[in-house]
């Protein structure tokens, strides 16, 4: 079995419970799920889906440049408190990949709530080369 080792990054927020942002183990990172915080303020963003997504998705951004290695992220999981902002997530989540990443593997998936009141939360898990 190989070292878990912890991912650590000021450019993210800290966990908001007794989690890492990210774990390294047997060739993989594994991103746990992150919310639209600003890492300066750490208060959820204000503006919306839109807003929250682009916050999220440059917070995973953060933790996966922490990595510090080549990557790939393979797989993501998209928790959404309203399905019918699914279109405004897509497109936002897209415009993303086209910076960083071929097409993973990918999930959504709705849900009643999620911490502190945020309409999103992405996981993801990476593969390093």
């Amino acid at each position: 079995m190989s070292e878990i080792k912890k991912v650590e990054t000021l450019q993210a927020p800290k966990p908001v419970g007794p989690y890492s942002s990210a774990v390294i183990a047997n060739g993989f990172c594994f991103v746990s799920g992150q919310i639209g915080i600003d890492p300066n303020s750490g208060k959820l963003v204000d503006g919306g889906i839109e807003a929250e997504a682009v916050m999220t998705f440059q917070n995973i951004s953060a933790i996966v440049k922490a990595v510090g290695t080549s990557c790939e992220i393979v797989q993501t999981e998209i928790f959404l408190v309203d399905l019918n902002e699914f279109s405004v997530v897509n497109r936002v989540y897209s415009e993303w990949l086209a910076h960083i990443s071929k097409l993973p593997a990918r999930k959504t998936v709705g849900v009643v709530a999620l911490p502190l009141g945020a309409r999103i939360e992405v996981s993801c898990v990476v593969c390093l080369h």
